[in-house]
């Protein structure tokens, strides 16, 4: 795989005459005769070549006149790997953009996140991806309006606001134009099973269901393993096969419960306002790392004869992150030389103390993880933990409070990183697993962590950092997946799926 693949002409033909649902969301195709635009594992019979045009986002297929398939459904795709595991403008830009940011500041406001002017953006987003984000954002605005009206009770007024368009007459044009049918048509279109479902009840008001779909092949073990052995009290929890945790959203708060399935994540989102169910989504899909290309993975690291069998056991390891990653990196401070269970307990006692109280009439979680400027008010004295400890925390509390560090989707992970580095406190490893798993870096290593240490002396892998570090660069770019199989050969909880 790799940048620009929908101009390599010759392999999307391949792609598509194969059906191959791994090419889903790295390119588009559309077809001159019919103006329709398709994901590249369409079932229908494809197209002669001579009628096939290739895109590389929905959004430059809209933008081109074409609708989407009613088949194959293209507007729910996994989303591109590279957005994740790159790091330039244009990846940060399409992080943004799935966190709803032009939605809610325009594309100024996208900008200024970025520290570039409106035009550069525009400029890089058009020439890689054939739209801007002005285009990019329209075309997420008509998959959450689908999404909505295929799933809920809704009225359509409340949907068109729901999905982030300004008008309800700019909602029903844009439906019409993307999908060929009117939002009621849509809604009429629906099978008797999921129309009752749809106008039906979910049991808790505001309560959406969902299916989140990646691509094959997804180990659920060490990635829900993982988040129910590290989860907070009354934040997360394991109940009923799900693993369930509060969301902190742009205009309120949700519960996500997150269970796998074989060809997807079964989603619950219940929501305080449908405002966020766009930032939601692009949430959860970041914290169980759906958009990966996990062949590409592990093709890369089988070629290491040491880690192949690793792979072979149990392919499509994903790295577990974060729906919030000031948050995360609070958690890693309180986790430094403490047990997982220290861990959780020093955090379940800021929960209590300084989150904020929600209701769960489903399950047990209790409070919103408290946000940097509540955590500021934390007298340091109350912390059970080592002084040196406790200046780091309060050091990086108060850098998030006041805006002098700033961790998101937008991140530079090296900029970002040399940061870190300058908090009192903030080692190699602390760093880099907040790189890992909160900034999402594909590439971020451990080579001082105890567990890795350990696995790689039981494989025959070089366990003293320095060596480790220089075997592990034909692991690049993949070394945050390295890290999960090398990991996973411990009886650690965090590596089986909670029973």
């Amino acid at each position: 795989m790799q940048t620009g693949m929908h101009l390599d002409r010759e392999r999307c033909v391949r792609a598509v005459r194969s059906k191959d649902a791994r090419f889903d969301g790295w390119f588009f195709t559309a077809v001159l005769t019919t103006r329709i635009y398709c994901r590249p594992s369409c079932p229908v019979v494809p197209p002669k070549p001579e009628n096939m045009t290739f895109h590389p986002s929905a959004a430059a297929c809209q933008q081109a006149g074409f609708r989407a398939c009613k088949r194959c459904r293209p507007d729910t795709s996994p989303g591109s790997p590279e957005w994740n595991q790159r790091a330039d403008l244009v990846a940060r830009a399409m992080r943004l953009v799935a966190d709803g940011v032009v939605d809610r500041e325009g594309v100024p406001g996208l900008a200024a996140r970025l520290g570039y002017s409106t035009r550069q953006i525009e400029r890089q987003l058009l020439a890689e991806l054939g739209a801007g984000p002005l285009a990019l954002a329209r075309a997420q605005r008509a998959q959450t309006a689908r999404l909505l009206i295929e799933t809920t009770p809704l009225p359509m007024a409340q949907i068109a606001f729901a999905a982030g368009f300004s008008s309800i007459r700019t909602f029903n044009d844009t439906v019409r134009e993307v999908f060929a049918l009117s939002p009621s048509d849509l809604r009429a279109r629906l099978p008797k099973n999921r129309a009752a479902a749809a106008t039906g009840t979910t049991g808790t008001p505001g309560t959406l269901a969902l299916r989140l779909p990646f691509r094959a092949p997804l180990n659920p073990d060490n990635l829900f393993g993982h988040l129910a052995a590290t989860a907070v009290p009354g934040v997360e929890e394991w109940r009923d096969g799900a693993y369930r945790r509060t969301l902190r959203l742009p205009y309120g708060h949700g519960i996500a419960a997150l269970s796998p399935r074989p060809d997807h994540i079964a989603c619950r989102l219940t929501l305080s306002d449908p405002r966020d169910l766009t930032v939601a989504i692009s949430r959860c899909r970041r914290l169980l790392d759906l958009d990966a290309d996990p062949v590409a993975v592990d093709d890369l690291l089988r070629t290491d004869p040491l880690l192949a069998p690793l792979v072979d056991k149990a392919p499509g390891r994903r790295v577990p992150r974060t729906v919030d990653e000031a948050e995360f990196a609070v958690r890693a401070v309180l986790g430094q030389q403490v047990s997982t269970a220290a861990a959780r307990t020093h955090a379940a006692r800021l929960v209590t103390a300084y989150g904020t109280p929600i209701d769960d009439p489903e399950g047990g979680l209790t409070h919103l993880f408290p946000s940097a400027g509540q955590l500021a008010d934390v007298d340091p004295a109350t912390l059970a933990m080592p002084r040196t400890r406790r200046t780091t925390f309060t050091t990086l509390v108060g850098r998030l409070a006041d805006g002098t560090l700033h961790l998101g989707v937008e991140s530079d992970w090296a900029e970002t990183r040399a940061r870190l580095l300058d908090l009192p406190g903030f080692g190699p490893w602390t760093t880099d697993v907040v790189a890992m798993r909160a900034l999402g870096d594909p590439d971020a290593f451990l080579p001082t962590d105890l567990g890795i240490r350990r696995a790689a002396g039981e494989l025959g892998l070089p366990s003293t950092p320095a060596a480790l570090t220089a075997r592990a660069e034909s692991w690049r770019p993949w070394r945050a997946y390295a890290v999960q199989y090398l990991w996973a050969t411990d009886s650690h909880p965090i590596n089986f799926l909670p029973v």
